[in-house]
């Protein structure tokens, strides 16, 4: 019997448990939100300012790359007006592969006069406001149709999660990722970096430095968690003749939050298991299928478990939550796994964010998930393409900045852009068929 704990877990309906995560499914037909999808070309906040074409090139190659994902990822309770928008970008050449930087992402952010975050509060003020949280009334558990301005599947009628929403005069929609409108979520206090200990060194003359005592000296050094981005002029994107082609696109306008059959039946054998013949006279057999199951870690096993009860989810949302390992003993899932703290296997920070993600090198401040890319989004953006050998990645995971900080130098009301940390967990092509009932 599988058991989900308390990973993502929700509230239980009958034979079945609800978690906190939000299932985005690709359709032909956008329905209320053509923001949120699976390829195409990237349409920024403002087209008037989009961000330096550097920012969207392989970091293997050089080359630029193609869009696999785009969300509108507007949190209007947790960052009142803040527009905020991700993009995933993967390189299409076959030599880059498999190879650090050759998928990226960024978070473009256009904040609006008036709605600069707030101090962070102390942890005596956050206990003080506990009660109040339970005060406030539930949002209904449904709630897909507040992100995707549609109906959800199975036709309760809930919110949509990506739904277009604007800032300064005109409504903005409900959104379930929010704290007050999204039952699962718990708002955190937002932080505004003003006070940078580099720039305080800067302004001194070097003799006020080298007068300062030596382990204050350090201390402003070590303490110092910002990084100086120095201020390049944006590249230009060359004309869309000369890019390359984008992969169909496919709206995310159907959403549901996950739900679990406590006794799911069993993955089927070709996706966690590949038969090794042991029979053969070259005496390797044994050997083989030794190695192959110490490959076959459980967090795969679950990974293939979680995503057969789900099989056509193309991304997996839920703001500071648990991204769904596909492997443990991997680069990205050695650094988000250290100790199994909790059931997904990733330690979670008493902050929210999660650990082993870096630290946002704009401000600062933590990284936390938000996002995740799920092997059916390959089948959705490679359905004209099949004669290629495809992507072979597992799973993408897209951490951000907790505190969803604006890039420097951006005033109010204008377009910022980040990059933000993407780890890729690559398929096993040795052992492992694919994931998600694609190709």
């Amino acid at each position: 019997m599988t058991t989900y704990d308390s990973d993502s877990s929700g509230d239980e309906e009958g034979d079945f448990t609800e978690t906190n995560v939000l299932l985005g499914y690709a359709s032909k037909d956008p329905e209320d939100d053509s923001i949120s999808r699976l390829g195409g070309r990237p349409e920024w906040l403002d087209s008037e300012t989009p961000p330096s074409a550097a920012l969207a090139k392989c970091n293997i190659c050089k080359d630029l790359m193609v869009l696999l994902l785009q969300l509108n990822a507007e949190l209007p309770d947790r960052f009142p007006g803040h527009d905020r928008r991700l993009y995933v970008f993967a390189c299409q050449k076959r030599g880059c592969r498999r190879r650090d930087g050759s998928i990226r992402t960024l978070r473009s952010l256009r904040v609006a006069p008036g709605s600069k975050s707030a101090p962070l509060n102390s942890d005596k003020k956050k206990k003080e406001e506990k009660p109040k949280l339970k005060e406030e009334p539930k949002a209904p558990s449904n709630l897909g149709e507040t992100l995707f301005g549609a109906k959800t599947l199975g036709g309760v009628s809930g919110a949509n999660p990506f739904a277009t929403s604007t800032s300064g005069g005109a409504s903005v929609p409900s959104n379930p990722f929010a704290s007050s409108s999204n039952p699962f979520s718990t708002p955190q206090p937002i932080v505004e970096t003003t006070n940078d200990p580099q720039l305080e060194v800067d302004t001194k003359t070097n003799e006020d430095v080298e007068a300062l005592p030596k382990t204050f000296a350090e201390t402003l050094s070590l303490n110092n968690t910002q990084t100086n981005i120095p201020q390049t002029p944006p590249e230009p994107w060359p004309p869309e003749a000369s890019q390359p082609k984008p992969y169909p696109i496919s709206y995310l306008s159907e959403a549901e939050y996950e739900t679990l059959d406590p006794t799911p039946p069993p993955v089927p054998q070709a996706t966690v298991q590949m038969d090794v013949d042991d029979t053969s006279g070259s005496g390797g057999g044994k050997e083989d299928k030794e190695v192959f199951e110490s490959t076959m870690d459980a967090a795969f096993q679950r990974f293939a478990d979680r995503l057969a009860q789900n099989p056509e989810q193309s991304i997996r949302y839920e703001f500071s939550g648990v991204p769904l390992l596909y492997s443990k003993i991997d680069a990205v899932g050695k650094a988000l796994a250290p100790a199994q703290t909790d059931g997904m296997g990733v330690t979670v920070t008493s902050g929210g964010g999660v650990k082993g993600l870096p630290r946002c090198p704009n401000c600062g401040g933590p990284r936390t998930f938000e996002v995740q890319l799920c092997p059916h989004a390959i089948t959705e953006l490679e359905a004209e393409e099949l004669s290629l050998e495809g992507m072979d990645w597992g799973t993408i995971i897209v951490g951000v900045c907790e505190r969803d900080c604006q890039a420097r130098g951006v005033d109010e009301g204008q377009v910022g852009y980040l990059e933000e940390w993407a780890g890729v967990q690559w398929e096993d092509m040795g052992s492992a068929a694919p994931v998600g009932g694609r190709r």
